[in-house]
C-alpha cells in the first residue's frame, strides 16, 4: 500500500518506520530536518500526501491539524484513508473529519495509548472515529503499529475516548500519590500499603501497572528518578483537552478539573516539566496541609 504520514516526531517516526518494514511503500514530511529508516522524504506535506491510497498525521493540537488538513485534502483522490492518529480538541477532530468527508476521503481520527516505547514496539492502542468503511480501510495498518484498535462510534468518537480516559487516569495517579504521601506519615510502609490496595477496592492502573512509590510494584518510571513514559506536560494537555470537551458538551467533571489545575502548577510553576506523570508523588511527599 501507498501511504503517505505527515508528523515524524518522537511517535510518528517509529509508526512510520513499522509501516515500511511490513513492506509497505511510506513518504513522509515532517517541519524538522529528519530522516525515517524505509521512509521516503517529500518536500511538504501536499506532496507526501498526493497519489497515496493512505494518509496518516501525527501532529501536536488541533490547530496544527486543521491547517495541515486544509493543505492536504485538496491533494488526496477521492477513496483515500485519512487516519489522524494527533491527539486533539474533539472539536476540531470532527471539523477535519466533515472536510475530509467533503473531499470524498474516508476520515478517521484515532488517538493512540502506548506512549513512544508502544510506538517503536508496535504494541499501540488505537481508539478510532469515524465510518465502518473508512475504519475497515485503516484496520490492517493499526494491526502493524499496534496491538489493539477499538471502533469507538463515529468522528470524533476516538478523541472522545482518549480524553475521557485519560482524565480518568490523571485523577487516580493524583490520589494514588496522595495515598502514598499520606501512608507515609501515617508510618505505613509503602510496600505493605501496595500489597493491601493492589489487591483491594482500591486497585487502580496507576497503583498496580505503574506505581509512583520507588521500589514497589512492577518497573515503572519511578524506578528511574521518574524519567518520563508518560510526561507531565502531556497529561496537562490531554486533560486541558477533556475540559475544553467539558465545556462544549455541558459536561460537569469537577474531579478532573482539579486534577487538570494540579498539574497545571505541577507543571508550570514547580518541577514537573520533563517529568514523568507520576513524579506528584514527590511533590506531595513535600507538601503539608496549609
Amino acid at each position: 500500500m501507498k501511504i503517505g504520514f505527515i508528523g515524524l516526531g518522537n511517535m510518528g517516526a517509529p509508526m512510520a518506520a513499522n509501516l515500511a518494514k511490513a513492506g509497505h511503500t511510506v513518504t513522509g514530511f515532517d517541519m524538522a530536518d529528519v530522516t525515517v529508516e524505509g521512509v521516503t522524504m517529500a518536500a511538504s506535506g501536499a506532496d507526501a500526501a498526493k497519489g497515496q491510497e493512505v494518509v496518516i498525521t501525527m501532529l501536536p493540537n488541533g490547530k496544527i491539524l486543521r491547517a495541515v488538513a486544509d493543505e492536504i485534502i485538496p491533494a488526496m483522490a477521492p477513496g483515500t484513508g485519512f487516519i489522524d492518529c494527533s491527539t486533539v480538541d474533539v472539536d476540531s477532530a470532527r471539523a477535519v473529519a466533515e472536510q475530509a468527508a467533503a473531499a470524498g476521503l474516508l476520515p478517521v481520527d484515532a488517538p493512540v495509548s502506548g506512549g513512544v516505547g508502544g510506538a517503536a514496539g508496535g504494541t499501540l492502542t488505537f481508539m478510532a472515529g469515524g465510518s465502518p468503511e473508512a475504519f475497515a480501510k485503516a484496520e490492517p495498518l493499526f494491526d502493524i503499529m499496534g496491538q489493539k484498535a477499538v471502533h469507538c462510534g463515529g468522528a470524533g468518537a476516538g478523541q472522545a475516548a482518549k480524553i475521557c480516559n485519560n482524565m480518568i487516569l490523571g485523577a487516580t495517579m493524583i490520589v494514588t500519590c496522595e495515598a502514598f504521601a499520606l501512608a507515609d506519615k501515617l508510618g505505613l510502609d509503602r510496600q505493605k500499603m501496595f500489597d493491601v490496595v493492589s489487591t483491594s477496592s482500591g486497585y487502580s492502573w496507576s497503583m498496580n501497572a505503574y506505581c509512583p512509590a520507588p521500589g514497589v510494584g512492577p518497573q515503572s518510571p519511578a524506578d528511574n528518578d521518574y524519567q518520563p513514559g508518560f510526561a507531565a506536560e502531556l497529561m496537562l494537555k490531554d486533560l486541558r483537552l477533556s475540559q475544553q470537551a467539558a465545556e462544549s458538551a455541558d459536561a460537569d467533571t469537577p474531579l478532573g478539573q482539579a486534577a487538570m489545575q494540579l498539574y497545571a502548577q505541577f507543571v508550570e510553576n514547580e518541577n514537573g516539566l520533563g517529568r514523568d506523570f507520576s513524579a506528584m508523588l514527590p511533590r506531595f511527599e513535600k507538601r503539608h496541609r496549609g
